[in-house]
């Protein structure tokens, strides 16, 4: 099932931006994969749920208006961002991670990778660390320079009330069947099954 949903977020990543590459960064930021790989590393070995928690984090950033990064923007005079949205507040964590490994980044090629391909790679590496397979990571995101409430609160993030036919319908508008609905919804619970004694 792992495998199913890092198919469907590869489909529903490259479906947010045309003109992504594999290399995006190869020259100018070469060390980009493993930096986040340890970050990422990092973060789960001090709080397991991590992992899922960035997972979910990509989740709603890419459901509202494509993977751009919109949900890490602060609340600005001209707008006022994601994090506080219904389905976001209280339920979406991880951004203290996504900035420690920004800072990270920054300083190995500062003002080269946006934040939207770093939210990105560490949902991949998440998934790998909890024992998924990897994916090539499609880059070359530009972030948002503004985030919407409202679009978070319009319902393109289905809530856990929703009714079938209403996920039905949401999955439907991005490009996502049914089946692709059920194996996405399962990765609620990655990582989070253990064997206890």
């Amino acid at each position: 099932m792992v495998t199913f949903v890092l198919f469907l977020l590869v489909i529903l990543v490259g479906s947010s931006s045309a003109q992504l590459s594999t290399n995006f960064y190869d020259k100018t930021c070469p060390k980009l994969f493993t930096t986040v790989k340890s970050a990422v590393q990092s973060a789960v070995s001090k709080e397991k749920r991590m992992g899922a928690s960035l997972l979910r984090l990509h989740f709603h950033d890419c459901f509202v208006n494509g993977c751009d990064g919109s949900i890490l923007l602060d609340d600005t005079s001209s707008f006022t961002g994601e994090k506080t949205a219904g389905p976001n507040s209280g339920s979406v964590r991880g951004f203290d991670v996504i900035d420690d490994i920004k800072s990270k980044v920054e300083a190995a090629c500062p003002g080269v990778v946006s934040c939207a391909d770093i939210v990105t790679i560490a949902a991949r590496d998440s998934v790998v660390l909890l024992g998924g397979q990897g994916w090539d990571v499609k880059l070359g995101r530009r972030d948002s320079k503004t985030a919407s409430l409202s679009a978070a609160n319009s319902g393109v993030i289905p809530s856990p009330t929703s009714t079938l036919s209403n996920l039905i319908t949401r999955f439907q508008a991005k490009g996502l069947s049914a089946k692709d609905m059920v194996v996405l919804s399962g990765s609620h619970t990655i990582g989070q099954a253990r064997k206890s004694n």
